[in-house]
């Protein structure tokens, strides 16, 4: 009887790992709130048509401050992540040099600026970066924008 429960134990225990879906780091959950935010407001810009599902959307590397703490890698994983969980959303590509000659009508460049907008901000259990990320998109081979956006907030440093 005890082998028994405990083939029980041990597959409900397999079960519910199974049935868990992965947790997100805090740092991943504060990156990708931000990403989201991005993308929301990128999506509802006037130049991107809706639905984007036609649109190519190139990603070029971020500039992250790095008194953030942030590496400009995992803010362009959580941009690309919350720009391709969009519904109806376009085609998604990070940017290279070489995609610079040329271009279709519905191709767009998005570049990205995360800074530091302010001192930490010290709480009783946390400290808290202020930031600004600051996004351009433009068609390719254009210089001008077509559209800039800004998000203003604060990252828990716990988080980071």
């Amino acid at each position: 009887m005890t082998s028994r429960l405990m083939v029980v134990l041990a597959i409900l225990l397999l079960a519910g790992c199974a049935a868990a879906p992965e947790q997100p780091t805090t740092l991943r959950q504060a990156l990708f709130g931000l990403a989201e935010r991005a993308a929301e407001k990128l999506m509802a810009s006037p130049p991107m048509p809706s639905p984007a599902v036609d649109q190519v959307l190139l990603l070029a590397r971020p500039e992250v401050d790095h008194a953030l703490g942030l590496s400009d890698e995992r803010v362009l994983e959580s941009l690309t992540r919350a720009l391709l969980a969009v519904s109806d959303g376009p085609q998604v590509l990070e940017w290279r040099d070489a995609m610079a000659e040329g271009g279709n009508d519905n191709q767009w460049r998005l570049e990205s600026r995360l800074a530091a907008n302010g001192p930490r901000l010290a709480l009783s259990d946390r400290e808290l970066l202020p930031y600004r990320l600051s996004l351009e998109l433009r068609r390719t081979g254009s210089d001008a924008p077509d559209w800039r956006g800004e998000i203003s907030g604060a990252l828990d440093a716990t988080a980071l």
